[in-house]
């Protein structure tokens, strides 16, 4: 597994999904280790946008989708966790590193979020492995799997 940079890591929608989808192979033990760390150590962070994403493709998109009680209380669990609930000025900034970095809308404002958090680590399978992006590390945990 690729080395994780310290602090707190901002988890994006797929290492979330991973861990709660058992049909994922070595992708979902990967991740149900990192969550687990993330929980235990209190160092995982995540927006109000990943968990609505979560939560529709647990029930929908994933092979076995899972049952939308099960669902929602994994949301409220993970709601324990630090939340970053966007406001316009995240709207604005996300824009501004959309535009700066030639990244998806949506992609931004997960990095807007992971900056409000103070993240210094973002853990994602969709953006390039070791780009800094306004601060935030990129890492993706199951490169090694992917090779």
């Amino acid at each position: 597994m690729t080395e994780i940079p310290a602090d707190f890591t901002f988890v994006d929608t797929n290492v979330l999904v991973y861990a709660y989808d058992r049909s994922a192979g070595p992708k979902h033990a990967i991740a149900a280790s990192l969550v687990e760390n993330w929980w235990n150590n209190e160092n995982g962070r995540l927006s109000l946008q990943i968990l609505q994403e979560f939560y529709v493709s647990v029930t929908r998109k994933i092979a076995h989708p899972m049952d939308s009680q099960d669902a929602r209380q994994i949301v409220a669990d993970l709601a324990q966790w630090k939340i970053h609930t966007p406001v316009i000025d995240d709207l604005l900034q996300a824009i501004d590193i959309q535009q700066t970095h030639q990244l998806s809308f949506w992609d931004a404002m997960v990095i807007q979020s992971a900056v409000r958090l103070g993240c210094r680590a973002l853990a994602s399978e969709d953006l390039t492995h070791g780009q800094i992006i306004a601060g935030v590390e990129i890492f993706n945990p199951f490169i090694e799997t992917e090779s």
